[in-house]
């Protein structure tokens, strides 16, 4: 039976809720600008062109596709490791995707000063912006991949899911401390990772859309056709092996798309916190649903999380931006403190 037979009202319901305050957060996005709300109609033809076309609309569902990969990936990591507390990040994704952005950056003046002695002036002069664009994001990708390949090597594949987190938890810190080293060395490195580190929306394009797009058009299938590998692991490995699953390849294919998740939208927005975590237990608190509902509506839910965070953090201090990544960790925080209270209450 297609996990799309086995939705009841009230998941479908949620679906729905989810797909208006997507469309609603992608119309409103159109009209939050530098001075809060600025209603389209309000510019001329040539600014709404721009602004609309070129800044808010890519930098809206950009915001909301990031969302959804990081609200599929947390949904996946939380069943594969049978933990509501695993994230997206545990495999060693951000560090290692912190890693590759101080990498890069520590060597920008190196590279910057060989292409002056070599290349031609106006060859060098363009080396520092693409540096500081398509260098990092191409960066903070690899090294998040490189992250979680590195945890894989080290806990011998996807076998044993316990060994696997260990090992996640000790390249995180291995490659944190690699970053602090290179710190040290080039210390203008600090806040460029800083900025990775808290996350930012604002420079997403169309470019980014279309990458972020299309993993998730990749990625969320693939994700499906394995939720029946995640419903079976709730009963337990020694059940789920009964029932003739090839445990260890399909828990690897799992977390091969989990990491491409992590890492597309880590490259494209920074370290954004606690959407992953966040989004799967929204959904698991409103409805009662197998995981291939669950990987759906976690991605929708992500997406309106970020979408809206994004938006509220263009507004609250306009006409400054907080980083929405500090946003979504201040309020995804705030959710668990209170679910965990009124988880100690009812018991």
């Amino acid at each position: 039976m297609a996990w799309t037979a086995r939705l009841t009202g009230t998941s479908t319901r949620l679906g729905a809720l989810l797909a208006a305050l997507l469309l609603a957060g992608l119309a409103l996005g159109l009209a939050v600008g530098p001075l809060g709300l600025e209603p389209p109609w309000a510019l001329d033809a040539e600014a709404r062109r721009l602004l609309l076309g070129e800044i808010r609309a890519p930098r809206g569902l950009g915001s909301a596709l990031a969302g959804a990969l990081l609200g599929l990936a947390g949904a996946l990591a939380q069943g594969l490791f049978r933990n509501p507390l695993a994230d997206p990040y545990l495999l060693g994704s951000a560090s290692g995707a912190g890693l590759g952005v101080v990498a890069v950056l520590a060597a920008a003046p190196l590279t910057a000063g060989a292409a002056a002695a070599w290349l031609p002036a106006g060859l060098a002069a363009g080396l520092g912006p693409l540096l500081a664009g398509t260098g990092l994001v191409v960066a903070a990708f690899v090294g998040a991949l490189g992250g979680v390949a590195l945890t894989l090597a080290l806990a011998g594949g996807a076998a044993r899911p316990l060994k696997l987190l260990l090992c996640g938890v000790v390249v995180g810190v291995l490659l944190g401390a690699l970053s602090d080293l290179l710190m040290l060395v080039s210390p203008e490195a600090l806040r460029g990772k800083q900025a990775f580190l808290l996350g930012s929306t604002g420079l997403l394009g169309w470019e980014a859309v279309r990458l972020l797009g299309g993993v998730l058009l990749l990625s969320l299938p693939l994700a499906l056709r394995g939720a029946r590998v995640l419903d079976a692991l709730v009963l337990g490995p020694q059940t789920a092996a009964s029932l003739g699953l090839a445990l260890p390849r399909l828990r690897m294919a799992l977390v091969v798309v989990l990491a491409l998740c992590t890492g597309c939208a880590v490259s494209q927005a920074g370290l954004v916190a606690f959407v992953g975590l966040v989004a799967p237990h929204i959904v698991r608190r409103l409805v009662v649903v197998t995981h291939g509902p669950l990987l759906a509506l976690s991605a929708a839910a992500g997406a309106a999380l970020l979408l809206w965070a994004d938006l509220a953090a263009r507004w609250l201090v306009a006409p400054q931006e907080l980083p929405v990544g500090v946003l979504t960790a201040v309020l995804g925080g705030l959710y668990l403190l209170v679910l965990l209270r009124r988880q100690e209450v009812a018991g």
